[in-house]
């Protein structure tokens, strides 16, 4: 059970007090109690998404956004019943309460269901040269930069492996060795790992041609610099669904244009936005391919995952997206990685 001190928030407190909570908590959810530490409500991120959407500002009050009738558990519920009343509900997360109503904890269900392993395999790459993190990663491969007390490539590992996917593939390219060395044959972690090395740079998909083992199954492929709380039995399920032969996980990603954007027609103005908020579907790093998708990868050559879609797309073949709406945050720069560090 997790201690939720830390998410926990008072019915008058403000949309940012309740934001700061909830991104420095890995459960992204508050908590609402009264004075005397009783549950009163839940609040997440999409509860305030939606407020602000409905004109709300940071400074609006929780009071009228939060969820006041929530689902919790009382101490002493066998482990059984609690996570019937999760599944009953569709929740990831309980409220745990006493006789009197205080809040104790939370319980989240992934520690009452121990996943059935999976077949599909996970291929991660991890290959790349972290230029942009020098110096920091003159001695070590970014992957294994830690994040908290634990190399990057160690909290993927883990994330895959506590849902059930345990057999993984590591692309390894610049300081492989470090790598090895730590991961071994993934035991230690509760995994099956097995190793490719590139002899040259081939992309975040021009490894997949020089695999030792050639998945049955769909399988998983994503960047060895990416935290993500995605859920991969989701995105698994809804990749088959789709009856597609691809899946990239996207992300939507907004700019504020530091200008007024002028919209004009025969020189004419027609259209003035002031700084106007521009959104777009980016991809995540992680992706989900069918086996007949190696087909498309030139062993040996050069291939970015980007180019691979789009030979799918130009032979007509279906290509879908899963949308990653939880915590993610690809580390690619200084600023990310002290964020990341922050966000454990």
């Amino acid at each position: 059970m997790i201690n939720a001190d830390d998410m926990s928030l008072k019915a008058d407190c403000t949309i940012k007090q309740a934001l700061k909570v909830i991104n420095k908590g890995a459960s992204k959810i508050a908590i609402i109690v009264d004075e005397k530490k009783r549950l009163i409500g839940t609040l997440t991120d999409g509860d305030i998404r939606r407020a602000l959407l409905n004109g709300a500002d940071l400074d609006s009050p929780i009071e009228p956004i939060f969820y006041k009738n929530p689902t919790f558990a009382r101490v002493g519920d066998s482990q059984e019943q609690i996570l019937k009343l999760a599944l009953s509900k569709h929740l990831y997360q309980i409220p745990i309460i006493d006789e009197n109503g205080t809040l104790l904890g939370l319980k989240k269900i992934e520690e009452l269901v121990k996943p059935k392993n999976k077949i599909n395999q996970v291929i991660l790459m991890v290959g790349g040269l972290g230029s942009r993190l020098r110096p920091l990663t003159e001695s070590i491969p970014k992957p294994m930069l830690k994040v908290g007390s634990k190399p990057i490539l160690q909290i993927i590992i883990e994330r895959f492996v506590k849902q059930g996917y345990t057999n993984i593939t590591l692309c390894t390219g610049y300081k492989s060795e470090v790598i090895e060395d730590f991961f071994q044959n993934g035991e230690k972690f509760g995994a099956k790992i097995d190793y490719v090395k590139e002899d040259k740079r081939l992309g975040t998909a021009g490894a997949l041609g020089i695999l030792k083992y050639i998945p049955k199954e769909p399988f998983f492929v994503m960047n060895g610099d990416i935290l993500s709380e995605v859920n991969f039995d989701s995105m698994l399920e809804k990749h088959m669904k789709k009856n597609a032969l691809a899946t990239m996980g996207t992300r939507e990603f907004e700019y504020q244009v530091p200008y007024g954007v002028i919209e004009e027609k025969d020189d004419y103005i027609i259209q003035i936005s002031e700084k106007p908020l521009e959104k777009y579907c980016v991809s995540a790093g992680i992706y989900i391919l069918d086996p007949k998708c190696l087909s498309f990868v030139d062993k040996n050559s050069y291939l970015d995952m980007p180019n691979l879609f789009l030979k799918l797309i130009n032979e007509n073949l279906k290509t879908s997206v899963y949308k990653i709406d939880g915590y993610w945050i690809d580390i690619g720069r200084h600023e990310e990685y002290e964020r990341a560090n922050i966000d454990v």
